[in-house]
């Protein structure tokens, strides 16, 4: 059966974080879907409580699953082997354009991206930055205080780091703690990238990344890497580079679990970018009626309030305005 109404599906804050598959074949089963290989026989993936569905290397997938993960509001993202490259994604749970145009909006002008820039940065600070520095100053604390971190999870955890180092082309060129890094890292990302797409923001209008499809998946992502990814690679890194991938994965699970990262990325994203709670709330019922028409545009408001109360001397009148771009599209 087809949902009509996704404020019936799951929250975000409780679903399953990701799956990762690979070497095996995923179909539908009722409202869930099943995943077989050689070696586990038939499982049964509940649909409806998962967040990201992530495809590695030799994995088939039906149409009839899809559309019963996508029915559910399930993220599906083709990737390499261990998660560690994306290749592409399906469609997330939201069908609401509000906050993506509010994110678009913020991402377009100067100053409301800058504002948007350093409350990351304080975020990840977790202190007051002096208002005077540029942002090049500012980019030069947080190498700092990113060095000072792998230099502290370095010694706590006793193994030796000479800096992030890693070919893409050859993953066993690596050494243990960078390839436990970017595996932790790809896991992060999948994560946010879903939590992103739920919450109807888009995945590649960055703020302090940009010029690629997943640049504000990795301005979320960097949020927290310090505090759960850095560490978590170290100590694994240290107790043994066998299974590595795997073990990275599965302890990359329980953490996010433990920090609760799903109840807090997208009020982190909301807050990152100024968004009041009434703007929130707006537009709930798309979700309810995906088909229910909206409104059209309107060159009145988007005068009124372009920019964000930013002068347009030189609109004039829009009224005015529209009539004379009119006039000359005929001439």
């Amino acid at each position: 059966m087809r949902i009509q109404d996704y404020h019936d599906l799951p929250k975000l804050r409780d679903s399953l974080s990701y799956l990762y598959l690979e070497h095996g074949v995923i179909e539908r089963s009722q409202n869930a879907v099943e995943f077989f290989d050689k070696k586990s026989g038939r499982t049964l993936v509940p649909a409806s409580a998962l967040t990201a569905l992530m495809l590695g290397p030799g994995t088939s997938i039906t149409h009839e699953a899809v559309k019963t993960l996508a029915d559910n509001g399930c993220l599906i993202l083709w990737c390499g082997e261990e998660g560690v490259r994306f290749y592409a994604q399906g469609m997330g749970e939201t069908r609401k354009a509000y906050h993506l145009l509010k994110q678009a909006e913020k991402s377009s002008d100067p100053i409301q991206r800058m504002e948007v820039i350093l409350r990351m940065y304080h975020f990840r600070f977790e202190e007051e930055l002096a208002d005077n520095l540029t942002i090049e100053q500012i980019r030069g604390h947080e190498g700092v205080r990113v060095r000072k971190a792998y230099a502290e999870a370095s010694k706590t955890y006793g193994i030796k780091w000479e800096g992030r180092n890693y070919d893409r082309g050859n993953w066993n060129a690596a050494d243990p703690v960078n390839r436990a890094l970017s595996a932790a890292n790809a896991c992060l990302n999948g994560l946010c990238h879903a939590a992103i797409v739920s919450g109807g923001y888009s995945p590649g209008l960055g703020f302090i990344h940009t010029g690629k499809q997943l640049s504000f998946v990795y301005d979320i992502a960097d949020l927290y890497k310090v505090d759960i990814t850095v560490p978590l690679a170290f100590e694994l890194a240290a107790e043994s580079s066998n299974n590595l991938g795997s073990r990275v994965r599965h302890a990359c699970r329980d953490a996010f679990h433990a920090y609760k990262l799903l109840d807090n990325i997208l009020p982190d994203i909301d807050r990152m970018l100024g968004i009041a709670a009434e703007e929130l709330a707006a537009g709930e019922e798309v979700d309810a009626d995906p088909a229910r028409p909206e409104p059209w545009w309107s060159p009145d408001e988007a005068i009124e309030h372009g920019g964000n109360g930013h002068a347009h001397d030189d609109i004039g009148d829009s009224t005015g305005w529209l009539a004379r771009r009119v006039d000359s599209l005929a001439d």
